[in-house]
């Protein structure tokens, strides 16, 4: 790990973390944090390009300087150099003039972590991998809900209806982890849950109600226990891939909201990862996008 000492930047920076459920701006003047805001996600693989516009119109009133020299934005959703063109091109009115750049956004998480090497880690409405050591860079996942993002805050919240719907299909009772679910979603019986799934219903709804399992858990509940552990699996094979490629066993540092804010979950995929010989294991205590002032400084 590096730790540059100082600020070495000047002039007006934003930095951006867009997330799956959220969208975090920090301001920097000449170094100082002078501002900071959130507002609804800027990704368009999760809302649509004049909700992101909106949210990002509201972040930048916020943090309330239109002198912006530079915008480092960290995002999910550009996996291709069109998905950072549209992405540069909704930045672009809020920072006229000011340079853009636009990167994934496990790269905030190495650099929070004040990392300049290893492999970062996000679980939260989605989930993904990235590493990086002696020039060699490789990623797992980050495919969205549809193709992937096991171990992350939907698939939780997706693995706990299906276990409520499959006790259901035995004939059996709720137990607490489905008596929780339909409870949060108003529902008097398991079915209703299939309909539900199946509406306008968006992933930040069912990724919020991920937290259910680990209440489940924490009261002893089998199923909520196994999704933790098989959430824990999952995050830990997207580690494994990345260390394959790149020859790296760490630090792992680990980000989103999942991860930094269930314990249950960092002790399962701790001991996971310790089992593979990943003993430098991190889990964020700051905000990915203050990984914007690390990036700054070197």
């Amino acid at each position: 790990m590096t730790s540059p000492s100082g600020p070495s930047h000047t002039g007006v920076v934003v930095g951006l973390d867009i997330g799956g459920s959220k969208t975090h701006g920090v301001l920097w003047r000449d170094g100082g944090k002078a501002a900071e805001a959130t507002s609804g996600s800027a990704n368009v693989q999760n809302v649509t390009p004049v909700e992101a516009a909106a949210n990002l119109l509201s972040l930048f009133t916020a943090l309330g300087d239109p002198a912006v020299s530079r915008v480092v934005a960290g995002s999910g959703g550009v996996d291709t150099p069109d998905d950072v063109e549209r992405l540069r091109a909704l930045i672009a009115p809020h920072a006229p003039g000011a340079r853009i750049e636009i990167l994934h956004d496990t790269r905030l998480i190495l650099a929070a972590g004040r990392a300049v090497e290893g492999i970062a880690v996000i679980a939260g409405t989605g989930s993904v991998a990235w590493g990086v050591a002696e020039g060699n860079e490789a990623r797992s996942g980050g495919w969205g809900y549809l193709l992937g993002d096991e171990g992350s805050g939907y698939w939780v919240a997706r693995e706990a209806a299906r276990a409520t719907l499959h006790r259901a299909d035995l004939g059996l009772e709720p137990d607490e982890l489905g008596r929780l679910v339909l409870e949060r979603n108003a529902l008097a019986s398991p079915t209703g849950l299939i309909g539900l799934f199946h509406s306008s219903a968006g992933r930040g709804h069912w990724a919020s109600q991920s937290s259910l399992v680990f209440q489940a858990a924490d009261l002893g509940t089998p199923a909520a226990v196994g999704i933790i552990g098989r959430a824990a699996d999952a995050l830990a094979s997207l580690v494994l891939d990345v260390a394959s490629v790149i020859g790296s066993k760490g630090p792992v540092i680990i980000g989103g909201g999942l991860a930094v804010n269930q314990p249950l979950l960092q002790e399962a995929l701790r001991g996971t990862l310790r089992g593979h010989g990943f003993d430098d294991v991190v889990f964020l205590t700051q905000d990915p996008v203050m990984g914007v002032e690390f990036l700054l400084q070197r």
